[in-house]
């Protein structure tokens, strides 16, 4: 078998220097059955490898419950039978925009700031996980006849963290697990990022969206000797819920690929392919400067992130300026790229058949409830990703005084006696009116996605402090969740009626016929805020937020005739009342 190596200054296969030309695309942000059409668009760019990230909370959801971690194997073969070597970066932790970066709330709920360091009360479920994962990996080794030429340990720790010690666990532990190949660290190109994320004796790579000479000699300073490489080339970026899209000149984003080449070095292109954040697992940042501990800002549905393969596997501007570049770094012509992915024919419309109140929802798919003194939070109600009713009283008689939730996280829409008042957040926690006792207060808490990068991953969801009327804590909480995974097995324990004739919340159900399947989009214009099923498969969450307008569906969800449609709305959907309720229109 042939060995991949790290050599003085380059990569070295059987001893012959290589330069990898890689480009990021997740498996668990692209439908399964499109991961060829993607993996060869990949080769088509100039690519030689894939890198993928492997969330762990997707996988282990529960303490020991797994959920096709093969998933990991089958792409990696997938890879290889396209002609790609491939770069995984397991984690624990990964960013990657993703709920939690990575982590699962069973985890980080428990452990607060412990999580991502040498507490064995973290390093234990680590070690669980990466017993089940590793296989995975370790089976499709280089020096095996597999793709998996390098394997990360951990991910930008020197962005969070110092405990070099936890760094040198996670190393040995892979090297325990099997892993062969290489292992290497990346990090922002400053030197508090790399001193405090990488490892003597593990190569470093160092992230960057330009100026590729100062990034490298940076790396330098810390690294005389080992390949350079950019480990995350950012050619675009993300979206946040009521910002602005993100766009990345093609002509900025090739000089600045240009430049890097030119260093001699190998680039993984973050992302070549972003593809989608299905079924609510977008994550979010904290803005407010380099601390990134302002602001909620949660990561929109589609993760396209400007990428040269764009949301829907077309090539863009930028793919084919970057594949013009790489075409001069190959060893041969470059294979053209695969046939575009076939789009839905024509427009076609949703018959909206069926509604059930947002209470008639909890009832059906909801978890038991609780009552505790002060509420609960989601990691402790075991919600992942979904909402939560919390319901308290306000004794009486009384006169009106403000009602305020402390440490909300992250959206409440509240309702008094039934009678919607407002919508609360974290930085606007206070009622408008004031609430006259007695009187029954239900607060519905969604959580927007758990952050993803900087001090506050790992923070706790729903209602984290307490309910005060005036300045007295209102207890005796009861609370009863309502997950998204709950929906998994389909709505027919849910009692719909007819749709009302006034908007309200709640979950719309639907059809809509189709005629020679193929990608298409869903246009939700009048609705506000909620996720979207097709044919039981989560296609994420909408927002009229924007700046995303419609909700990517792959071919392979669609069906030839009748298609299935729920919308689980949580405010007050304008769209006019039944019927021109909603659209399914061909991809733009």
């Amino acid at each position: 078998m042939s060995d991949f190596t790290v050599g003085d200054t380059d990569f070295l296969v059987d001893g012959r220097p290589v330069r990898l030309l890689s480009g990021a695309l997740h498996y668990f942000r692209v439908h399964e059955g499109q991961w060829g059409h993607r993996l060869a668009m990949l080769r088509a760019m100039g690519l030689n490898c894939v890198e993928t990230y492997v969330p762990w909370n997707l996988h282990e959801p529960g303490p020991g419950v797994f959920r096709d971690v093969e998933a990991v194997g089958r792409f990696l073969d997938a890879a290889h039978a396209a002609g790609l070597w491939a770069i995984v970066r397991p984690g624990p932790y990964i960013c990657a925009e993703w709920e939690n970066g990575g982590l699962p709330h069973w985890v980080t709920g428990g452990l607060g700031a412990r999580v991502r360091t040498r507490d064995e009360g973290f390093l234990g479920p680590v070690e669980r996980w990466f017993s089940r994962l590793l296989p995975q990996i370790v089976d499709r080794q280089f020096d095996r006849g597999g793709p998996v030429v390098m394997v990360q340990v951990e991910n930008e720790y020197g962005s969070y963290g110092s405990d070099r010690v936890y760094l040198r666990r996670l190393a040995e532990l892979l090297r325990a697990e099997g892993v062969r190949v290489p292992l290497f660290t990346s990090d922002g190109p400053e030197d508090h990022m790399l001193t405090g994320g990488s490892l003597d004796g593990v190569l470093a790579t160092v992230n960057f969206g330009s100026q590729a000479r100062q990034a490298f000699e940076a790396l330098r300073r810390h690294r005389p000797s080992g390949p350079l490489m950019c480990m995350e080339f950012w050619c675009g970026w993300f979206d946040h819920w009521g910002g602005e899209h993100a766009v990345r000149d093609p002509l900025d984003a090739a000089d600045a690929l240009r430049e890097i080449l030119e260093c001699g070095a190998s680039v993984n292109l973050y992302m070549a392919h972003g593809g989608t954040s299905f079924a609510g697992w977008a994550g979010a940042n904290r803005g407010g400067g380099a601390l990134h501990d302002g602001v909620l800002e949660p990561d929109v549905t589609s993760y396209d992130y400007d990428a040269p393969i764009d949301e829907a596997g077309r090539p863009t501007e930028k793919f084919w300026r970057f594949r013009s570049l790489l075409a001069g770094y190959a060893d041969g012509p470059l294979p053209e790229p695969p046939p575009a992915p076939a789009s839905l024919g024509s427009a076609s419309a949703v018959d909206l058949t069926g509604w059930a109140p947002l209470s008639a929802v909890l009832d059906a798919l909801g978890g038991p409830g609780t009552e505790t003194p002060v509420p609960p939070t989601f990691e402790e109600l075991d919600v992942d990703r979904g909402l939560v009713r919390y319901t308290v009283d306000v004794p009486g008689p009384r006169g009106p005084y403000p009602l305020t939730v402390r440490g909300l996280r992250d959206l409440a829409v509240v309702y008094v006696d039934g009678v919607r008042v407002g919508v609360l957040t974290e930085h606007e926690p206070q009622l408008k009116e004031p609430v006259v006792g007695p009187a029954r207060v239900d607060l519905w808490v969604e959580s927007l996605g758990r952050v993803n990068y900087g001090p506050r991953t790992g923070e706790p969801k729903g209602i984290t402090g307490g309910v005060l009327h005036e300045r007295q804590y209102l207890h005796g909480v009861r609370a009863r969740a309502l997950r998204l995974d709950a929906f998994d097995a389909g709505v027919g324990a849910v009692p719909f009626g007819a749709v009302p004739a006034v908007p309200s919340p709640g979950l719309y159900r639907g059809t809509v016929t189709v005629s020679g399947p193929g990608d298409a989009r869903l246009a939700l214009p009048g609705w506000t805020r909620g996720f979207a099923w097709l044919n039981g498969f989560n296609l994420g969450r909408y927002w009229s937020a924007g700046p995303q307008p419609t909700l990517y569906i792959p071919a392979p969800t669609l069906r030839e005739g009748p298609n299935d449609l729920w919308l689980l709305e949580l405010e007050t959907p304008a769209f006019g009342g039944a019927g021109n309720s909603a659209t399914l229109c061909l991809c733009p």
